[in-house]
């Protein structure tokens, strides 16, 4: 691993998660490391996008793919500030992503050891991954959203 610890690049990630709030998106943010140099970023987009897929691990993907020009992402690390879903678990096996860092864990959709594994399943490659980096400001930026979502909708703006 190069010389900055994995706190550097979740921060990269919670600063995408921000514009994704500050959009009125759920606020998850993903950058990928390779070499040390960020060469993949995404956050949620699924409401402005109106795409099911259009969550944060997707986008970075998608961006160090373009990168790196190719599919593989070999010798790379996903920083996320949430639990990867199945979808984006999937992904991150299917590109090839060697280790996966995430923030807060997530009781309703983690695949990565929350509601299921799916790196320990017998697919043909099995990305390493640690959470709880960052995890209280991670879980906090999603609480404080979802407590500002609810607020809203009891108490709609007078017209």
């Amino acid at each position: 691993m190069d010389n900055v610890c994995p706190e550097f690049y979740m921060k990269q990630a919670l600063l995408l998660a921000k514009e994704a709030a500050d959009e009125g998106e759920v606020p998850v943010g993903a950058v990928i490391v390779y070499k040390g140099e960020i060469i993949g970023r995404g956050r949620n987009r699924r409401e402005t996008a109106r795409n099911a897929i259009a969550h944060a691990e997707i986008e970075a993907i998608d961006d160090a793919c373009r990168k790196r020009g190719g599919w593989r992402l070999f010798d790379c690390d996903i920083y996320v500030t949430l639990e990867p879903c199945p979808m984006c678990a999937g992904a991150i096996i299917n590109a090839r992503i060697d280790r996966v860092f995430y923030g807060a864990a997530d009781k309703k959709a983690g695949s990565c050891g929350s509601v299921t594994d799916l790196f320990s399943l017998p697919y043909n490659h099995r990305p390493q991954c640690e959470g709880g980096i960052l995890s209280q400001e991670c879980a906090d930026i999603l609480s404080d959203f979802f407590k500002s979502l609810r607020c809203r909708h009891l108490n709609p703006p007078e017209i």
